[in-house]
């Protein structure tokens, strides 16, 4: 998110600025006033402001269909990444969040009494027996390998289509997030690394992690890959690379850098550039 966008809990009193709305139906998407797009909606949230704008989320109920057919002009959050400027589509994202963790919060996960909106913090609250509940973040790790000129990418059996990206996994309780991306590259492909840097981080709404990006060095080891998560991982140069993330991905931000380093006087070399 950039720096134009301020988290708040409630409007400023003295706003004049323009309302965005983020309808969510399912976990599907729509940019427009309830109001105005004739929609019946529950639970509001206001999300902050972004240039001045104020946008809030509000929930317009479950999708009657599959979300790929979740109701005219509403659209799966992947499907609306380029169609609205990046911003907009990362406030997007935050409102299908915050929506999607009040329908999965009514009830108390200690004692099943119905929770309450907690005063003056983004949690709900229990009136039985005081647990709070805040908006679930999954912390995940994802790193780029690289050794001499070439760069170390998988395809995990997950990908729908024969994609190739970074190794990533979730953190573990106890873990530093250094510790979870060389557990997380030895586990799924037996290499061991070095130079483990913190590179970027993104959030990401699929449905609710925070993806923290690094590079590190190979240190020793052969490719051995856990065949319950990965199809395949190869060493890749440049001019080899497979079909790779699309750009709104932290993956392929990583790649895009990496690729800047190996060949930074020719941008358009090699052809996966040119890939969405």
């Amino acid at each position: 998110m950039t720096a134009a966008f301020e988290p708040l809990l409630e409007p400023p009193p003295d706003h004049r600025g323009d309302t965005v709305w983020v309808c969510v139906r399912g976990t599907s998407v729509l940019l427009a006033d309830p109001d105005d797009a004739g929609l019946r909606v529950g639970a509001r949230h206001f999300l902050g402001l972004l240039h001045g704008h104020a946008w809030w989320a509000a929930d317009a109920g479950p999708a009657a269909a599959p979300d790929v057919d979740a109701g005219e002009g509403f659209l799966p959050l992947m499907a609306l990444y380029g169609r609205v400027p990046e911003d907009q589509w990362v406030m997007a994202g935050r409102g299908l969040q915050l929506v999607e963790w009040e329908r999965t919060h009514r009830f108390c996960g200690r004692c099943a009494t119905p929770t309450e909106a907690a005063g003056g913090e983004r949690a709900r609250r229990c009136p039985a027996c005081g647990l709070l509940a805040f908006p679930r973040l999954a912390p995940a790790v994802i790193v780029l390998v690289e050794r001499g000129d070439e760069v170390l990418l998988a395809r995990g059996r997950q990908f729908p289509i024969p994609l190739y990206s970074c190794l990533a996994g979730f953190v573990e309780p106890g873990e530093t997030l250094e510790h979870a991306v060389q557990r997380e590259v030895r586990e799924e492909v037996g290499v061991e690394l070095a130079d483990v840097r913190y590179a970027a981080s993104q959030p990401w709404p699929f449905p609710h992690s925070l993806m923290i990006g690094f590079t590190a060095r190979w240190a020793s080891g052969d490719i051995r890959i856990d065949e319950t998560e990965i199809i395949d991982a190869q060493w890749f140069t440049a001019d080899t690379l497979p079909a790779i993330p699309p750009r709104l991905s932290i993956a392929r931000h990583l790649i895009d850098q990496w690729l800047d380093r190996a060949d930074p006087a020719d941008r358009t070399v090699p052809s996966v550039r040119n890939q969405p």
